[in-house]
């Protein structure tokens, strides 16, 4: 046994002499990286083994394995430096002896069991944190091939010398130095039960992996075995199913060797399961983590959108442009073609109405020409403001039915580049009207600014016609134009519905207690009160010499600039009397002013409601029963013209204050006109105007047309004595004719009255630019009559004239009916001025009283002015006024039961009115009625001779008595006298008085130089210019 070790050993002490310089430095690194290996192994074994308690403890002290000595351990800490290959086999050798000496060595029975180095105090590690309990942490299952928990150590045999020299080769790392076939296929590293799978925690650091070959590698597999040293371990009760875990295949027992390694066997079953749910886990994890990360990014795609996407705000509310009030000139406005001329862009205004012939000149709206491939209809605002909105509407007709359905909208700055309005994603289209009456507003999602809009129809429904009204703010930047006016009072300039109106007068009234007085005239169908508010020096009561004028508004309930001028007319008034204004004073404490601001509360409250721009044409126009107010009034113009016709005026039908036909009343008749006719009847009004809308001019009656007659308007010829005469003549005549037919007997009165409130407004004579809907048809002047313009039956401005005292105009104020809240400021500076002038107008003329001898008032008597066929009554108090323009005038008053007066009044051009008063005396005529009266007489024209040089009256006997006849004969020639001396007084001219022969079977004839009269009440009615002929006639009382 001796002999062959010698040459062993040398061979060893050769080959380690030999390789102990090649392979030092590698053995050096490779104890170090070994080194370094296992304390990373070690301090992960540490913290599953604190985890796995329970476990270990299961294990008894003959299952435990001998670790390695402290002082190994701190050997193997320690660098290693360079050893000989001498002491490197001593070492070997000496472990291997004690190796075999332990396995010789009988077991304890008990052994105390060494301290784990797992079981050593680890440093706190700040990082550490609870760990939840895996779910899928469960018991192990008992393996079938395994032994009991209490195995019996088996002997094995001594290893010989050649197979310790093997292994101690391969320990020295000859197999790097000389490789040889494999026996075996690559495993991987098994993983014990003291380690961890470092790959399943994220964020922790991974160790480098050691490949087998490397000459770090370290494996348990190479150290020596200890047999006696077999693990026993204890069977843990199961209480999982084994089925959930994924099948191990058994392992072979025929091995008819089996070496225990020193380390504890672990079950690989339970480590796949757990590889596979940690791999389903990451899996489910990070499907998740990409599901939230795609909905993060989703998130932050649709942040950014709305970053870059302008927040939805409520639409920036712009007053119009003024396409419908004309602010907007001709000029601005451009389209790409037109039909004909009668549809031109200029005719593409909101709310423009077409003429009788819509095809002949004025269209109700632009339409393109179809031959066109691009329409476009072009707004210039001349300078850049906010566009926020169009109104769109189609045209107006009574056969077509066109409007446009779908248009887009361009911007430019330049006339040149446009920019169709984009939202987002596409070119923005917007959807247009559906009939072609309402107007349809589209607003903008944000503002643009620019000078220039373009409409580009898409769509349309018959043909491509349009009207439209632009929405826009100016830039704060911008400066005013020329037709920017600033107002100059401190006023509410905001449109006011029903309740603040009433609100609005109560607070004037407050402000204003001495000269104002709300009361309302009546109520309208629906129950809302037409409230009035008059102010005076004394309200409430009617003073004697001071006239009554009257503002109304209202008619038309879609017609509200003249309700609003009328609050603001009231404001002004107590504001400025109250700041001492001489004007104000003047005007408050000279006239009874009464304001209506609301006639047609009904049909306001909806126009209201639509809001500006939004109502229509007709929207509101009528009462909630279906009146027109201004035209629902009693015709009394037919009632005058026919009894003219026949010769009944004025000893049958008088040519003021006719009556109104019984059966009106009770017929198609609004319960507002009621109320207004019993309004106008309770007080003495002499001046007054209603303000209306749609168009900016002033009206004057007669507003009716009166049917053509048989002969012309001044009695002569017939008409078919025209027959002979050349067109010429015949043309010349007839417009003579039609002007007489419209024109009343104070035509020039009223034509000044129309023209002092249109001169006085800052823009109605403005002509250049014509009317709202057609050219100009005033000349320039600003006034029309009412008649030769758009006639009407039953007007409220004739039936003023002809059944009451009151001269009333209409005053159209503009062409937008429902102007924008911002354009109130501007309307009311363009109107103040003519709204006071017309208010001093009511002194123009003459007023006085008429009373007796006693001083008593006389009510109703009649005040007419030669040469003017109409005339005036007085009020209960007696005082009266005839608005008359300057000149001199003889006026005569006449009364029941009183003898008549005559006086010559001059009228000036100062700014009150000339006083002209009567005094009227009593006479027998009274008691001659009603003895006739009592005794049904009737007085009868009888024959009488002609006169004599002397004008001397023979009187044919009738068997009556002379006394009362002589009597008759003298009051008859003292009346005679009388008139000739009132014919002397007059400077100008002298009527030469003639005499003719009566037949006694017929009535005394008339000549064109004198007109005479065939009634015997010829002196109560002496309504002629010329004076009536001496004629030689008596009366008498038939007997029978």
């Amino acid at each position: 046994m001796q002999a062959p070790r010698v040459p062993l050993c040398a061979t060893l002490f050769a080959l380690c002499w030999i390789l102990s310089l090649v392979i030092n430095e590698e053995l050096v690194n490779a104890a170090k990286s070994n080194q370094r290996t296992r304390s990373i192994q070690m301090s992960q074994n540490s913290e599953i083994n604190s985890k796995r308690e329970d476990v270990e403890d299961g294990f008894t002290e003959d299952t435990q394995m001998d670790e390695p000595g402290e002082e190994e351990m701190v050997e193997k800490q320690k660098p290693k430096g360079k050893k000989t290959p001498e002491e490197l086999l001593a070492a070997k050798a000496k472990k291997a002896a004690e190796k075999e000496a332990k396995a010789k060595k009988p077991k304890p029975t008990k052994k105390p069991k060494p301290p784990k180095p797992t079981k050593k105090p680890k440093p706190p590690k700040p990082t550490k944190k609870p760990k939840p309990p895996k779910p899928t942490k469960k018991p192990k299952a008992p393996k079938p091939t395994t032994t009991t928990t209490t195995r019996a150590t088996k002997p094995t045999r001594k290893p010989t010398m050649e197979e310790e020299e093997e292994k101690l080769l391969l320990e020295l790392g000859w197999d790097t130095l000389f490789p040889t076939e494999p026996k075996e296929t690559e495993i991987e590293k098994p993983i014990g039960p003291d380690h961890v799978d470092v790959h399943s925690k994220k964020g922790e650091i991974t160790p480098p992996t050691i490949k087998e070959h490397d000459p770090d590698y370290w494996d348990a597999r190479h150290e020596v075995p200890e047999p006696d040293l077999i693990p026993k371990v204890k069977k843990p009760a199961s209480t999982d199913d084994p089925s959930i875990y994924l099948p191990i295949p058994e392992e072979s027992t025929t091995t008819p060797r089996t070496v225990a390694p020193w380390y504890e066997e672990y079950d690989y079953s339970d480590l796949a399961a757990k590889k596979l749910e940690e791999e389903q886990e990451k899996a489910r994890k990070a499907k998740e983590e990409k599901a939230e990360k795609l909905r993060k990014m989703w998130e932050e795609e649709e942040e950014e959108k709305r970053k870059q996407t302008v927040p939805y705000a409520e639409p920036k509310k712009c007053p119009p442009l003024g396409m419908e009030s004309h602010r907007v000139e001709d000029d601005q406005i451009l389209a790409s073609s037109a039909s004909h001329h009668g549809y031109s862009a200029l005719r593409g205004r909101l709310n423009m109405q077409s003429s009788a012939d819509e095809d002949d000149v004025y269209g109700g709206a632009w339409c393109a020409d179809t031959e066109e491939k691009e329409h476009w209809f072009q707004v210039n605002a001349r300078r850049e403001v906010e566009f926020t909105g169009v109104i769109t509407q189609g045209r107006s007709s009574d056969t077509h039915d066109d409007f446009v359905s779908s248009y887009f909208v361009a911007f430019s700055n330049d006339s040149r580049d446009w920019t169709v309005l984009h939202d987002g994603y596409a070119e923005w289209l917007f959807y247009g009207n559906v009939d072609k009456d309402t107007p349809v507003m589209t607003e903008f999602s944000y503002p643009v600014v620019a000078r220039y809009i373009r409409i580009l129809p898409q769509s349309w429904n018959g043909s491509l016609c349009m009207r439209l009204e632009v929405l826009g703010c100016p830039l704060p930047t911008s400066y005013p134009t020329e037709n920017d006016v600033p107002p100059t009072d401190d006023l509410d300039y905001r449109h006011h519905n029903y309740k603040e109106m009433r609100q609005m007068m109560k607070v004037i009234n407050e402000e204003c207690p001495n000269i104002t007085r709300i009361y309302n005239i009546g109520k309208s169908s629906q129950g809302l009160k037409m409230y009035a508010m008059e102010i005076s020096d004394n309200p409430g009561e009617h003073e004697t010499g001071e006239p009554e004028f009257r503002y109304t508004a209202g008619l038309h309930g879609n017609e509200v600039l003249g309700r609003e001028l009328l609050l603001l007319l009231m404001q002004f008034l107590c504001k400025e009397y109250n700041d001492d204004n001489p004007r104000v004073h003047r005007l408050v404490e000279s006239v009874r002013i009464h304001l209506v601001p609301s006639l047609n509360p009904d049909a306001y409250e909806l126009a209201y409601e639509m809001g500006s721009e939004m109502g229509n044409w007709a929207l509101g126009h009528w009462t909630e029963e279906g009146y027109d107010i201004f035209q629902n009034f009693p015709d009394l113009n037919s009632i005058l013209w026919g009894a003219e016709d026949r010769g009944w005026v004025p000893r049958v039908v008088p040519n003021h204050h006719i009556p109104i036909p019984e059966n009106f009343l009770n017929g198609s008749v609004a319960v507002e006109t009621k109320a207004i006719i019993s309004w106008m009847e309770r007080t003495p009004f002499v001046l007054g105007a209603n303000l209306q809308g749609g168009e900016k001019l002033a009206t004057y009656p007669f507003d009716m047309q009166r049917p053509p007659r048989a002969t012309d308007g001044r009695g002569g010829q017939s008409v078919h004595e025209y027959q002979h005469m050349n067109e010429e003549t015949w043309a010349r005549i007839q417009r003579q004719n039609e002007g007489a037919l419209r024109e009343t007997a104070d035509e020039n009165l009223f034509r000044w009255l129309a023209m002092t409130y249109a001169h006085s407004h800052l823009t109605m004579t403005e002509n250049q630019r014509g009317s709202c809907h057609t050219d100009d048809v005033t000349g320039g002047q600003g006034i029309i009559n009412r008649a030769s313009w758009k006639p009407v039956v039953g007007s409220m401005n004739d039936f003023s004239y002809l059944h009451t005292n009151c001269f009333e105009i209409s005053v159209f104020l503009g062409c937008d009916k429902f102007p924008h809240e911002s354009e109130l400021a501007s309307e009311w500076e363009n109107n103040r001025e003519a709204l006071l002038a017309f208010i001093e107008q009511v002194h123009r003329g003459i007023k006085g009283v008429v009373k007796d001898v006693s001083g008593n008032p006389l009510a109703n008597a009649t005040v007419s002015v030669e040469g003017i066929k109409h005339d005036v009554k007085t009020a209960a108090t007696g005082d009266y006024w005839r608005l008359l323009n300057p000149g001199e005038y003889r006026v005569t008053a006449r009364a029941d039961g009183y003898t008549s007066q005559t006086r010559l009044c001059i009228v000036g051009y100062d700014a009150n009115a000339t006083p002209c008063s009567f005094t009227m005396t009593k006479s027998n005529w009274a008691r001659i009625q009603q003895i006739m009266a009592q005794r049904k007489k009737k007085p009868k024209l009888v024959t009488s001779t002609p006169v004599n040089t002397n004008n001397r009256v023979n009187v044919e006997s009738t068997g009556a008595a002379s006394g009362p006849q002589n009597e008759r004969l003298r009051r008859l020639r003292l009346f005679r006298m009388r008139k000739l001396r009132m014919e002397r007084m007059k400077a100008s001219t002298t009527t030469e008085m003639t005499t003719t022969t009566i037949p006694t079977t017929t009535l005394p004839p008339t000549t064109t130089a004198t007109s005479t009269t065939d009634s015997w009440f010829e002196h109560w009615f002496d309504q002629d210019t010329a004076p009536t002929q001496d004629y030689n006639f008596e009366y008498r009382i038939d007997e029978d």
